[in-house]
Formats: C-alpha cells, sequence, structure tokens
C-alpha cells in the first residue's frame, strides 16, 4: 500500500464513524462543499520517512563506493599512487584503512563520498544521463508523457549495465514521501469518502484534536460547514519515536505500566486515530441523525511561549479560562475534568494549576495509563471517553487502583476516578490538552437535555 499508518489508521476510523451513523455517507456527500475534513496528526508518518530515508542512505553509500573506487575513479588512484596534486591529496579526508575499527565505518562514507565527487567517470556518466533526460514530449500529450516515460526507462537501464552501476540514489528513493506528507490522511478521507469542501491537517502536537474540533465548531458557527470530519491519527511507536521520548527523559523505560498520578515515572507512546463527524445540531437531525452524548460547545487555545516540553502556569490557565467563558460556565459549574497528565512529573503541577481555577468537588480522571500518549490522537480518544460519560451517565473507570493516587497530589485534590465508573455529576464537563512546543487547548462540553433536543426538532420540523 502506498499509505502509511496514519493515513490507514485515519481511513479505518473514519469507516468506524460512518458505519455508527448509516446514511452519512450519502449525506456528507449530498452537502457538497458544505462537508468538510480536518484531520490533523502529532508526529507525522516518522516510520515511512525513516525507512525511506534508511534506504536512500543505503543507496547513496553503495553508489558512492561504486564511484570511488580507483578503477572508476582516476583521481583516486592517482592518490592511492602517490601521485595526487597536492591540491587535491590535502583535500582529501583521512584513508578509513589506516584509522581504528570503531571510526572505520563513518570514514570511509566520508572516503566514498569524497572520491565520488571526484571521478571523471562518474561525471561521464551523468552527461550520458542528461542526454536522456532532455527527451520531451512530443505530438499528442498523454501517449507522448507515456512513450517519453517508457523510453527514458529503457535508455537508463541500458546505460547502468554498460557501467554496470548499481541505481542511482534518487532512483531508490520511494515516491510514498509524497504520498505520506501531514495532509494525507484528510485528502484520502476526502476521496474516499467523496467530500468536496476544504481538508487539511492541523498539527498542533498532543493538542492536534482540540485544534481540530475548534476549527470544526467555527466553521459550523460562521455557516461555511454543516459538518466536519475532524480527527487525529498517529503512528504506533517505532524505534525513532519511542527513542525520542526517552531522550527527551519522559518516557517510562523499566517494563511496567506507568500510571498518571501515580510513581510519576514517565509515559507510554501509543499510537492510532480518532474520528469524530461533527455538525450543525438542527439541520443534522433534520436529516435523521442524533447527537452523541455531549455537546462541545467551546475550545480555548493558547501557547507558553515559553519551554518546549515543560508547560507554563500561564498558558494552559489562559486556555481554561476562555473556554469557559464562551461556554458561559464558571468554575463552580465545572463537575468533571479530565486531564492532560501524562505519568511525569508535570501531573503534580498540572493538577495544582487546575485546581488554582477549579472547585475542590471536581471529578477529575487521567487516561494515558489506559490509552497511552497518542500524540495527536490521545485528546481524542479521552474526549471520547468524556462523550460516553454523557451518553450513559456514568464516568468510564481508569487504571487508577485504591491507594496509588500519589500522596503529594492527594494533598492538592483527591476527586478521581478510579478503576470503577463513577456516576456523572451535573454540570459542565472540561477537558485539558498540552502540546509539545507549549500549544495548549481546553474543551467544555455538556451533556444534551431534553429541551436541547427538543428546540432542535422543531427547528428541524419548521425547515421540513
Amino acid at each position: 500500500s502506498k499509505m502509511g499508518q496514519p493515513t490507514l489508521y485515519a481511513v479505518g476510523a473514519f469507516i468506524q464513524a460512518l458505519d455508527q451513523n448509516p446514511g452519512i455517507e450519502a449525506a456528507l456527500q449530498e452537502m457538497g462543499s458544505g462537508a468538510h475534513v480536518y484531520v490533523g496528526t502529532g508526529l507525522g508518518d516518522i516510520p515511512t520517512i525513516s525507512r525511506i530515508a534508511l534506504e536512500a542512505d543505503r543507496a547513496q553509500r553503495q553508489w558512492d563506493a561504486f564511484w570511488a573506487d580507483p578503477e572508476r575513479c582516476p583521481a583516486r588512484a592517482a592518490h592511492d599512487a602517490g601521485d595526487s596534486p597536492p591540491e587535491l591529496s590535502d583535500q582529501a579526508p583521512a584513508d578509513p584503512d589506516q584509522l581504528e575499527d570503531a571510526a572505520r565505518e563513518e570514514a570511509r562514507r566520508i572516503w566514498n563520498s569524497f572520491w565520488a565527487a571526484h571521478s571523471s567517470n562518474l561525471q561521464e556518466y551523468l552527461a550520458s544521463l542528461r542526454e536522456i533526460e532532455n527527451l520531451s514530449v512530443e505530438g499528442e500529450v498523454e501517449a507522448g508523457k507515456s512513450a517519453v516515460l517508457r523510453e527514458k526507462m529503457k535508455r537508463t537501464a541500458s546505460l547502468r549495465k554498460e557501467w554496470g552501476a548499481p541505481p542511482e540514489p534518487w532512483a531508490s528513493i520511494s515516491s510514498n514521501v509524497l504520498w505520506n506528507i501531514h495532509s494525507s490522511p484528510p485528502t484520502q478521507i476526502s476521496m474516499m469518502g467523496k467530500i468536496t469542501g476544504p481538508c487539511f491537517a492541523p498539527v498542533a502536537a498532543c493538542s492536534t484534536f482540540g485544534v481540530s474540533l475548534k476549527l470544526g465548531i467555527d466553521a459550523i458557527e460562521r455557516g461555511e460547514a454543516e459538518a466536519v470530519v475532524i480527527g487525529a491519527s498517529d503512528p504506533a511507536p517505532c524505534s525513532l519515536t519511542v527513542g525520542a521520548f526517552s531522550a527527551a527523559k519522559v518516557l517510562s523505560s523499566d517494563g511496567r505500566v506507568s500510571k498518571p498520578l501515580t510513581g510519576l515515572r514517565g509515559t507510554h507512546v501509543s499510537g492510532g486515530s480518532c474520528v469524530w463527524i461533527i455538525g450543525d445540531l438542527e439541520k443534522m437531525r433534520a436529516r435523521g441523525f442524533q447527537p452523541l452524548g455531549m455537546e462541545p460547545i467551546s475550545v480555548g487555545l493558547t501557547a507558553d511561549a515559553d519551554h518546549i516540553i515543560t508547560p507554563s502556569a500561564e498558558g494552559p490557565q489562559e486556555a481554561i479560562s476562555q473556554a469557559m467563558a464562551s461556554a458561559g460556565a464558571s468554575p463552580t459549574e465545572i463537575a468533571t475534568w479530565d486531564l492532560h497528565c501524562t505519568a511525569t512529573p508535570g501531573d503534580y503541577l498540572e493538577v495544582e494549576n487546575t485546581r488554582q481555577i477549579l472547585h475542590e468537588d471536581v471529578l477529575m480522571t487521567a487516561r494515558k495509563g489506559t490509552f497511552g500518549h497518542g500524540m495527536g490522537s490521545c485528546g481524542g480518544w479521552e474526549l471520547t471517553a468524556q462523550m460516553f460519560s454523557g451518553e450513559e451517565g456514568m464516568v468510564p473507570p481508569t487504571d487508577l487502583g485504591d491507594q496509588e493516587l500519589n500522596p503529594e497530589i492527594a494533598r492538592v485534590h483527591g476527586n478521581f476516578v478510579g478503576d470503577t465508573a463513577s456516576p456523572l455529576p451535573e454540570g459542565y464537563a472540561g477537558k485539558l490538552s498540552m502540546g509539545v512546543g507549549g500549544i495548549n487547548a481546553c474543551v467544555i462540553s455538556r451533556p444534551w437535555s431534553d429541551s436541547d433536543l427538543a428546540d432542535s426538532e422543531s427547528t428541524a420540523a419548521e425547515q421540513g
């Protein structure tokens, strides 16, 4: 498949969303440009880019070694014979065969790269290749294009055979680099769903889902969209991302589950996708669709403008205040709150900073011990759990066991959902995400009331 993990995960999540809402695929198509797709990513398709980068590096090394060989590089042959001009020999890197074993691999890469660049045979090869690439399309464009491509491939293969050369490094790079850029998940959803409104990928690290939701809500409220497919998608953990989290000193590496709000040993990296379909209540109900759980009514967005990994107090607090003000909710009306908590020492500061705004009875949850740290997707998974609490009247359990709450955190706040479900208290629900780089997104939601649904049903009937 040309599609990497983020795109495949997003497409799969979109299909699940369609399956849960029979008829909505056709409805999205009927909306024309009034249906949008905003599905972002926190990391992008690092596994695909990493794999292709390694393949390109191997091809480059093979290429350089071939053209640096004394048989194909007269300058190298002269150097080996002690007959190289001073201006070249003075520039030559250290001979890897004269170095210790530990230094030879990198030294050989530098050595071969240098001599390949000075190979007159390579310059002759490239001159022939330029002549091949100079072939132009003639006559009818479509037929001519295909003919030129075939002829170029034929002549290039013949040239390689003539020289016994390996494929050029650029010929070894997969076009999947292009097919898996950050905008690939939303564009593939657009193509699969035949959704013709704007589609793009918001990128906001761990706050990506909240940013996507904000953009979707705003587009609907402005009347630009009737429905928006929103979400985020990230790849499964790979050596590059796991290593980066470890180097940043935020990864749990002891082989045991590290739960938020407990030992603060570090987070677990995860991957996957979360895709929602949000829409104008009256218009969607007029089409026969019913809302789920809660209504996300506001999103506050801020930047810390401070530190790349350590959140400030002011940035998240301002996002919380923005979201509450936009929702018309006071701190005392917030009943449940889902934390960003990553099982790092930052958990303590997040709880402390949140409690400076919210009251002592607010029921808090932290779910990265269940879902893992899915970068752009984790906020969506956690919000989905919050939506289900509104649907079922119960806040789903977390993995926080009895007596596991960190004592220092317990001194700041003690009302957390543990490993059993809790009745949903009456009031607003909040969710905070804090992304790498200081990007904050706070979502305020409320359960659907009978009056909300009655009003929308009346409006839908009038429109019908």
